[in-house]
């Protein structure tokens, strides 16, 4: 793609993902990333955390209606469970036995009106436009800040800086959440995708030239059934897949390395825009 040496930066792979260990661990909230940068201090970094989790929830007493305040904590103190879930569905039961969309959509709204959560709808078909087959009943839904999730999960320093086990633990709640915030910095608005009454679903889906579904993978593991399944279904699909291995062009798909998954979309849909054609 372009002039990039994608195997080049593949092999400082020990570096960048130490680098984004890191970036699990402390988030992209501006006063955090100074103070770590300037400190290395674990233990202040987890604190400024909790101290802007704490902000928030002050806010949230100053200027949501009053009658919506409780279902605004319920829905904001469910993100980290409700991602930890196999199934990422929001599920309202959850919140409340017997709960109900219309019990807590408006929450859910004014949360997302003030960006702190980020709604990830689902699509009931792989065609473009993509906004033709959203489901409006149907979204998973993330935090503002990878930083900000741990904090609210009380996920200790060692599990992500030391033994990495926030790639791999709390089924892949971080590395989705990781790979949200990736696509929309790159500007997308992602959707995902399932099958009815089928364990079939692809974590995101982006449309540019094409549509492009994206399985993120918080391990080296490479099997993909659910992308090579879309895929043999309809060869104009353009699958890419995130994970911890390095960067690998197949006939049918594309891996990318965790750590590149900003840069390389950001390209992508450069190059898209420009009515370039990259082979996948």
């Amino acid at each position: 793609m372009g002039d990039h040496r994608w195997g080049e930066l593949t092999a400082l792979s020990p570096r960048f993902t130490e680098l984004l260990r890191q970036y699990y661990y402390v988030g992209g909230m501006p006063a955090v990333v100074r103070a770590y940068a300037e400190t290395r201090d674990v233990l202040s970094v987890r604190i400024m955390q909790k101290q802007i989790l704490a902000d928030y929830r002050r806010d949230f007493s100053k200027h949501v209606p009053a009658d919506i305040l409780p279902k605004v904590n319920m829905v904001w103190d469910s993100v980290p469970a409700q991602l930890a879930k196999e199934n990422k569905k929001y599920v309202y039961s959850a919140l409340r036995k017997g709960g109900r969309a219309k019990e807590f959509e408006n929450a859910i709204q004014w949360l997302e009106d003030a960006g702190l959560v980020h709604k990830v709808r689902r699509v009931s078909k792989l065609a473009m436009p993509l906004k033709f087959y959203e489901d409006y009943d149907s979204f998973k839904l993330y935090a503002l800040d990878l930083g900000l999730l741990g904090a609210m999960a009380d996920v200790p320093a060692k599990d992500v800086l030391v033994t990495g086990n926030a790639f791999v633990e709390y089924k892949g709640a971080f590395t989705e959440q990781y790979v949200l915030q990736e696509l929309r910095a790159a500007g997308f608005s992602p959707c995902y995708y399932s099958k009815e009454n089928s364990s079939l679903e692809i974590d995101f889906v982006v449309q540019m030239d094409g549509l492009y579904p994206i399985e993120v993978k918080a391990e080296e593991n490479l099997r993909s059934k659910s992308l090579r399944t879309v895929y043999e279904a309809d060869k104009s699909l353009r699958p890419c897949r995130f994970s911890m291995s390095g960067y690998k062009e197949q006939d049918w798909m594309v891996n990318v390395p965790l750590y590149l998954a900003e840069e390389w979309m950001s390209l992508r849909r450069a190059e898209a825009a420009e009515g370039l054609t990259v082979t996948c």
